[in-house]
């Protein structure tokens, strides 16, 4: 697969990204960074309007840790393409990281309205209210992610924890039963 997409590197520009923002993908997943980044500097290179090749681009800037610059690629990215999801999710997390909570709420936020059943976006939403200490959003937030998926210990058992911390033991019971029934 890498000889092929490195065959079309030879041809136009929107070609050459194509390949490019493939390769650097693999060689991320396979936490090769060196090549990952080189691979999307090809692609923004070849391509600066590529949403894919930017979010790639980000990608390698985050695992870097310059969490700025990763940001900057993730809005270029969206701007090229409102509708990039995972440059969006991408952007929501680097907020995250850089505990900008509430324009990382919002990120999320906004991709729930497009991905309304996405376990990931519910779960960082969730996760971003018990970080601003709403608790009662939080368990809103996990209660849906839990009608998608109900049998996740790790939602089940945060739930109890969270039904826990506001006295409610009969709630906090059913949930920790849940996991105890699941093992």
């Amino acid at each position: 697969a890498l000889e092929t997409l490195k065959m079309f590197e030879k041809k136009d520009s929107r070609v050459k990204s194509a390949a490019a923002t493939n390769l650097s993908f693999l060689y991320y997943l396979e936490n090769e960074l060196a090549q990952a980044t080189n691979y999307a500097d090809l692609a923004v290179n070849s391509d600066r309007y590529n949403p894919a090749a930017l979010t790639n681009k980000g990608n390698t800037v985050f695992a870097n840790g310059d969490y700025e610059k990763a940001a900057e690629f993730y809005k270029e990215a969206l701007r090229n393409d409102s509708s990039c999801t995972e440059a969006l999710y991408n952007l929501g997390l680097t907020y995250k990281k850089l505990n900008r909570i509430d324009e990382a709420l919002d990120c999320f936020l906004k991709l729930h309205a497009i991905l309304r059943n996405s376990a990931q976006v519910l779960h960082q939403i969730a996760s971003i209210y018990e970080i601003m200490e709403d608790p009662n959003q939080a368990i809103e937030w996990l209660l849906q992610l839990i009608s998608i998926v109900p049998t996740d210990p790790h939602v089940l058992s945060k739930l109890g924890k969270l039904y826990d911390n506001e006295g409610d033991k009969s709630q906090a019971f059913h949930y920790y039963y849940e996991v105890f029934a699941i093992y």
